[in-house]
């Protein structure tokens, strides 16, 4: 069975690919599936860089999609055939919040999919969406319901609320296509036009290059005459946080979810307090989550945007891809 493991030091030069035993028949609970895709997440990168330290030889990669090939005894829930998707807490089944850490974690903690085959506990998937091709599943496990938490567990967005998403990357374009089927407005931040012209086409209601207008917050303002956006899906971090909270209107709801601009800074205290926000911390959701999502998904039909699919053995390609930011949605590897 062909896999990818990361070699310390680790670094995209040490993604070796390796030969492993196949995994054999699922025990009594278990399911064999064969993965298909995957796709690229920050969190993999920090992985793989070594920013998130995992054991010598680990298995990469928190996101797994492809198809059932057998099932254990008292496997009810799935069969031969099924095309499934894996969960990122694969012991958070439902309820609030069990876990703040990375030790269950696929990819990171424990052995992820840049593989081809896997046996786990059938709870560690869930059905894909209905018509999804495996590349478009995959993008699901981490950024998909990262953004289905903001919105909809999180905060319960609803028809006429004004969400603001940060960039283009796959959690923010997640939002902003969660958010419109939702009835919602949506303004976009980018610090490319392009980008911002394919937000567009997704339907984002108003849009802001960051590059020229650096005080974005009062633009936000200024879109939503002077009240600020319900909900704000913040994915930078300690340097725009402060903005978020001026752009966000009094009571609304941020949800903390990245950190592209680093993993500490001031927060404006007095300002979150006098606004009377609510900041939410959250990591990806729980198998619950994941569920509502998917039967959210097929009752909308929404797709997911994948900007380009590299093959397993290119993974170190793929990596480097991302990490020049210039990709729009999802990245996925094809195994």
């Amino acid at each position: 069975m062909k896999a990818i493991t990361l070699r310390h030091p680790a670094g995209l030069d040490n993604l070796v690919r390796t030969e492993l035993a196949d995994p054999g028949a699922p025990a009594a609970g278990e399911i064999r599936v064969r993965i298909h895709a995957s796709s690229l997440n920050f969190h993999d990168l920090g992985v793989v860089l070594g920013r998130l330290p995992a054991d010598d030889g680990r298995i990469p990669m928190s996101d797994g999609a492809g198809v059932v090939e057998a099932v254990g005894e008292g496997v009810t829930e799935f069969a031969a055939g099924d095309a499934v998707v894996s969960t990122f807490f694969p012991y958070w089944l439902d309820g609030g919040p069990t876990i703040a850490d990375f030790s269950t974690t696929p990819g990171d903690g424990v052995d992820g999919y840049a593989r081809e085959v896997v046996v786990r506990p059938a709870q560690w998937f869930t059905h894909a969406p209905r018509g999804y091709s495996h590349e478009e599943a995959a993008t699901l496990t981490t950024a998909g319901l990262t953004a289905w938490r903001a919105l909809v567990v999180d905060y319960s967005l609803k028809a006429g609320d004004t969400v603001l998403v940060q960039g283009t990357g796959g959690v923010s374009i997640f939002a902003l296509q969660f958010a419109k089927r939702m009835g919602a407005t949506v303004i976009a931040t980018s610090s490319s036009d392009e980008k911002l012209e394919k937000a567009r086409s997704l339907g984002a209601d108003h849009l802001i290059n960051y590059r020229r207008d650096t005080d974005w917050a009062a633009k936000v303002l200024e879109f939503t005459d002077g009240r600020g956006v319900d909900n704000v899906v913040e994915v930078g971090g300690p340097d725009t946080l402060a903005q978020s909270i001026r752009a966000c209107r009094i009571g609304g709801h941020i949800a903390l979810i990245g950190v592209l601009t680093g993993i500490s800074g001031e927060v404006p205290t007095v300002d979150l307090m006098r606004r009377q926000q609510k900041l939410q911390g959250l990591i990806v959701g729980s198998r619950r989550h994941q569920v509502d999502m998917v039967r959210a998904i097929d009752a909308t039909g929404m797709k997911p945007v994948v900007d380009r699919t590299f093959a397993l053995d290119d993974i170190a390609d793929a990596f480097r891809f991302q990490a020049a930011g210039k990709h729009f949605g999802k990245v996925c590897l094809k195994v």
